[in-house]
This record gives C-alpha cells, structure tokens and sequence, in this order.
C-alpha cells in the first residue's frame, strides 16, 4: 500500500517530516533524500522553500522553540506568584516527559551534533537557551532572589541535567526530581533577603 502524502503547502509537509525524523534519529543522521521522501516532495521544492538542509534545521529548531515556550506559557498561566511560575518551568519538563516519544531536548542533541563553530543549529539553540534563561532570571527577580542572573543559572543547570538524566538514565522522574532541587534553591535564594544599609547621618 503506498502512503498518502501529508497534507499542507510544500513548506509545511517539509517541516512536519524534517521534525519527525530529525528528532526521532538526529538531524545528522537523516539524509535529505529521507525527508524529502517522507513529505513527498522533489529536491528542487526544499531549495525553494528553506534554501538548504541547514536552514531546514533552523526552521525545525525554531518551531521546537516556539512549542516549549507555548507549554510553559500554558503551565503558568492563571499562577501568580513568581515562585509557582519559575516550578511550572519543570512541571513543564515532567508534562512532556510523561507524554512518551521524549528523545532528549533537541537543541542540545542538534548542537552536539554539529561541528564545533556557529551554524544554524547552534544559534536556533542559543536563542532557546537565552529565552529560558532570562525567563528565570525574570522571575527570580521578582521573586527578590539578590543575585538573579545566579539563580537563573543554578535553575537552568538542573533542567539540564533533568533533561539529559530522562534520556540516559532512563529516570522519567527526574524533572520532578529536579523540580524539588529547584524549590530549595528558591528556599535558600529567599531566606536571607539582601540587607539594606541606611545611610549615615552627617
């Protein structure tokens, strides 16, 4: 029986099978002919829409980008406090890992893949990486941590780790683990509030 084509524009059907496969087997290991066989397409039609198997990779890393910040955005919404929203963070992580077919986070896995130097993976996975970053920092900040640019850094360290030890661990409760490492980093960043010195009198 032969398959159907995906439905869509030629950019689209693109993009659903660049993103199947590449986070499936990696965005080395898939050869283009791969891609353009699962969306149907001639060769020409990839140049036409992406340019290049590079630009591809960033077009699939962007909408990975946009899906994450979607699923936080909906974890947080309707909490108020900066602390329930920097957990929601991992709640986030531990969503997607319940939800099954979890590979691992893709910038990390299209970074590691590359050569060493920028390309496009590298800087699709740079912006990600930057937008978490100054989330948590944001919120840290909000919550009064002294040092939030520190605490984003300790917050973003154990994703990370929680991220990675799903895949090679095999812990699918590491991000609740994480989310618990993350409590006691909030715990301690706000036990001790920075002292304000009044200023002498003349």
């Amino acid at each position: 029986m032969i398959a159907a084509k995906p439905g869509g524009t030629v950019r689209e059907r693109l993009l659903q099978a660049a993103s199947e496969l590449f986070y499936d087997e990696g965005v080395h290991t898939v050869g283009i002919d791969r891609v353009l066989a699962r969306a149907g397409v001639a060769k020409a039609s990839l140049y036409s829409a992406f340019g290049s198997k590079d630009e591809l990779v960033r077009a699939y890393l962007e909408q990975r980008d946009r899906g994450v910040r979607e699923r936080v955005e909906k974890r947080m919404a309707g909490l108020a406090s900066p602390r329930e929203r920097i957990l929601a963070v991992f709640d986030s992580l531990a969503e997607r890992v319940a939800q099954g077919s979890y590979h691992g986070c893709p910038f990390v896995r299209a970074s590691a893949e590359g050569a060493p130097g920028s390309n496009a993976a590298r800087e699709a996975s740079a912006v990600h990486r930057a937008w978490r970053r100054d989330l948590l920092s944001r919120l840290a900040r909000e919550l009064g941590a002294s040092d939030p640019e520190d605490t984003s850094r300790q917050l973003s360290l154990l994703y990370d780790g929680a991220a990675t030890a799903t895949i090679m661990d095999g812990d699918a409760e590491a991000p609740l683990a994480a989310r618990r490492a993350a409590e006691s980093v909030l715990d301690a960043v706000t036990a001790h509030p920075k002292k304000h010195t009044k200023p002498r009198r003349k």
